[in-house]
């Protein structure tokens, strides 16, 4: 059987707790993840709807490629209406929550509704016989891994679980939502974190979702030989070359700190002087005393770029301690050493809050004289509080953006309410303009060119590029650290499909998935207004006497969503910039 063959959408309504199967259309066979989610969205959700109320919808999409035996390729999207950007937002996991499903021939879970009772909470249960609600009262509460711990014992190894702590029940507008690990761990560790989608799980009384994928076999391509002959070619050329990621994003550090691009102390400065403590060098030194590894986070990955880390005395703390965890809870709180970040990491993924959102949250407030830099047991305990919705854990809980209204603070680095990421936009310019005019807000996983010597003419046309190719990335399944590119894609959707997939094609399924989020954006009411950085960003610089800042004209910003003509330059373009 083809996967054609049996391809749906499962529909969950949180308001009568029932779930019904819809068959996915053929006219979609190239839609997945991030393409997907915005193309129900905009179908489905009315773009001015409240995002923590019943007509707020909620899509857990496998990319195209989930569920098969293409390397890397097993990452979903979990997509809504965020409530932290009031605007359209996908945040992308790892784990094996998007290949299981897959392998059921579940192309979306599509969750709309929400329980009249606010104080109910409810688990979906998905498996070869189909799926259903059922009562998780006694889950109300529970930190991630303590959920998740007493959820699968009562399932097969091979089951793996969707998930939100406590940020999200109380529906905070930073809180994630989890992924586990592949069976090994089984950690729920893996999040898509940014825009809040947690809290919108949370609205709907959804504490977790498991899927027991049985029997289920990887999802067959229509020309067989053809893929498996691709993914050996591919994967030997992956292999031959220089893996940069084969010590995790956490490797990257020292190197955005010679860019003037780690952001210290709120941003008042591009380089840390802490960095060489919080390199990734010193997470894998630390392997030979404490164990730990390199892993892969979903089955099938041969970038293997998770860290698993140890605390001092050899237990499992963590994984993946990445760079921008490092950075927004390290560096930019003035917090000087990996291990204190490794702890705050696991808090983190505990209580299901976003790294990036949480550390640019507490930095803002040690900038406004709340906290003092680098107070790691501070730190610590005010992300209890998060968990424990107190006036000052809520506050931090709903962002950065929500800490500079409470204390009437001006440095405040969002973008359409979202936390900047740890690559700092004054050096990296043409960065800056996909955080300005991506409909995520500022999330470098839409666009990132680490490039500091680009001329300003290129900014736009950059960035329009990789925002295409990312888009059409995070809709494949494959994860951004494998980068492939537009062709790789291709590739491998003709061999699944049985037909040739054309450049043109391939370049406007990532046109339709970024005009999809705009037109969303639109409708919700954003303008060219909201298209900006913060004037902190404009007017305080970094790097030599404040040289870098960004000071890009809106002019040329605008020109990032102007369509150009596909270029080969296009499909040069790697999927991580």
């Amino acid at each position: 059987m083809t996967a054609a063959d049996r391809d749906r959408i499962l529909r969950v309504d949180m308001t009568t707790q029932t779930a019904s199967f819809d068959e996915f259309p053929d006219d979609r066979k190239l839609l997945g993840g991030r393409a997907l989610s915005a193309k129900i969205l905009l179908e489905e959700c009315d773009p001015a709807c409240d995002p923590l109320g019943r007509d707020n919808v909620l899509v857990m999409a496998p990319g195209v490629l989930s569920g098969t035996s293409a390397p890397t390729s097993g990452r979903i999207s979990m997509g809504g209406k965020s409530p932290l950007t009031g605007g359209i937002k996908e945040a992308n996991a790892g784990g094996n929550p998007g290949q299981h499903l897959m392998k059921l021939g579940i192309r979306a879970i599509v969750v709309k509704g929400k329980p009249a009772d606010p104080d109910r909470r409810y688990g979906l249960v998905v498996n070869e016989q189909g799926a259903q609600v059922v009562a998780a009262d006694e889950y109300k509460g529970l930190w991630n891994y303590a959920s998740c711990e007493k959820l699968l014992a009562n399932y097969p190894a091979t089951a793996s679980a969707i998930s939100i702590g406590p940020a999200g029940e109380l529906q905070l507008k930073g809180a994630s939502i989890a992924c586990t690990d592949q069976e090994k761990y089984r950690a729920p560790a893996r999040h898509a974190a940014r825009g809040g989608l947690g809290a919108v799980m949370g609205s709907k009384g959804l504490k977790w979702v498991v899927v027991d994928p049985g029997r289920g076999r990887p999802r067959q391509p229509t020309d067989p030989a053809g893929f498996s002959a691709l993914i050996k070619t591919y994967a030997k050329a992956y292999l031959d070359g220089p893996q940069i990621f084969r010590f995790g994003t956490s490797s990257i550090l020292p190197t955005a700190n010679v860019f003037h691009t780690l952001p210290y102390k709120n941003r008042t400065q591009g380089q840390s002087p802490d960095a060489a403590n919080l390199a990734g060098s010193k997470i894998v030194e630390s392997f030979a005393t404490r164990g730990g590894m390199m892993h892969n986070c979903m089955t099938g990955c041969i970038v293997k770029c998770s860290n698993v880390v140890h605390d001092a005395n050899g237990n499992y703390l963590t994984s993946a301690l990445e760079f921008e965890t490092l950075a927004l809870l390290g560096s930019n709180c003035a917090v000087g050493k990996w291990e204190d970040v490794a702890d705050l990491d696991r808090l983190c993924d505990e209580i299901g809050v976003d790294t990036v959102e949480a550390g640019a949250a507490i930095a803002v407030l040690m900038d406004a004289g709340q906290m003092e830099w680098g107070n790691v047991e501070g730190m610590k305990n005010l992300l209890k509080d998060v968990a424990k919705g107190t006036d000052l854990g809520t506050v931090v809980g709903n962002g950065a953006a929500s800490v500079g209204k409470r204390f009437n603070h001006a440095r405040v680095p969002v973008v359409k309410g979202q936390a900047v990421p740890a690559w700092d936009p004054r050096p990296l310019k043409a960065t800056g303009v996909t955080y300005a005019t991506s409909a995520m807000g500022a999330d470098h996983t839409a666009g990132l060119i680490v490039n500091p010597g680009l001329p300003a003419d290129q900014f736009a046309q950059a960035s329009q590029e990789v925002q295409l190719v990312n888009a059409v990335c995070d809709s494949s399944g494959f994860c951004q650290f494998l980068q492939p590119k537009l062709d790789d894609i291709r590739a491998f959707y003709g061999f699944m499909v049985g037909e040739e997939v054309s450049r043109e094609q391939i370049a406007e399924i990532g046109w339709e998935c970024l005009t999809n989020e705009w037109e969303f954006n639109k409708r919700a009411g954003f303008t060219e207004a909201d298209d900006d950085l913060p004037a902190c960003l404009r007017e305080e610089g970094v790097g030599p006497g404040g040289a870098f800042k960004f000071d890009v004209p809106t002019d040329v910003i605008k020109q990032a969503k102007v369509r150009s003509e596909w270029r080969e330059q296009l499909f040069a373009v790697k999927a991580a910039g």
